[in-house]
């Protein structure tokens, strides 16, 4: 009888470790599609600011030497290789707030035709980018919190999925164009913004696995 009751045991514990590793596998899989899905969106808001910004620059409406310096940064976030990408964001954000730096050039942008829906179109463009872009490093973070484990790292549960890394850049906004008031367009009826609430999902998933136990 003691025999058979620990064997009894030693099968109950092995289902709950088998039951535990597959749930900690599943998980880590749904971090790393919210890591791609979260990718897959800052990829397309960036590439929405640029261009956008593109479009202005070619619009006539700045002044020749702004046109042409906010053309050249927007066409080379458009087409930089990955590894060079978060350089040039940074570059296309620095200049977008050098552009307008002055307010008289928002002011000439609205004054054209189409120009109210134009700078509303960027204004909505800029203001995303930061909440996507917390929204994918937070899904890395909780992956990369949860691939830390040494349960983890020991039966290789992350399997050949690369490594995933923050996107590291000057995304702050022209002060001129992080003025909520001038449009709603970034957000859902009713106020509540998307982005946002991933971001929040994201962040209770690093805190759960921050707090986690081997």
């Amino acid at each position: 009888m003691p025999t058979l009751t620990t064997a009894i045991w030693i099968v109950v514990a092995l289902l709950l470790v088998g039951v535990y590793l597959s749930w900690t596998a599943g998980r880590l899989d749904r971090l790393h599609a919210r890591i791609d899905a979260a990718k897959a969106a800052l990829d397309a808001t960036l590439l929405r600011r640029a261009s956008i910004a593109q479009e202005l620059a070619t619009a006539g409406v700045l002044d020749p030497a702004s046109s042409m310096v906010l053309y050249q940064a927007a066409h080379d976030a458009r087409q930089a290789e990955e590894e060079h990408r978060e350089v040039a964001e940074s570059e296309l954000s620095q200049t977008l707030r050098a552009v307008f730096a002055d307010p008289a050039q928002l002011e000439a942008v609205r004054a054209a035709p189409g120009g109210t829906e134009t700078a509303q179109e960027l204004s909505a463009a800029v203001r995303r980018v930061p909440m996507a872009r917390r929204f994918h490093n937070d899904a890395v973070r909780a992956a990369r919190a949860l691939r830390s484990h040494r349960t983890v790292r020991w039966l290789r549960l992350a399997g050949h999925a690369a490594f995933p890394m923050a996107f590291e850049m000057d995304d702050e906004p022209p002060l001129a164009l992080a003025d909520r008031g001038h449009t709603g367009a970034d957000r859902e009826p009713g106020g509540t913004d998307p982005a946002q609430e991933g971001t929040d999902r994201g962040q209770d998933d690093a805190d759960r696995g921050q707090r986690g136990e081997d």
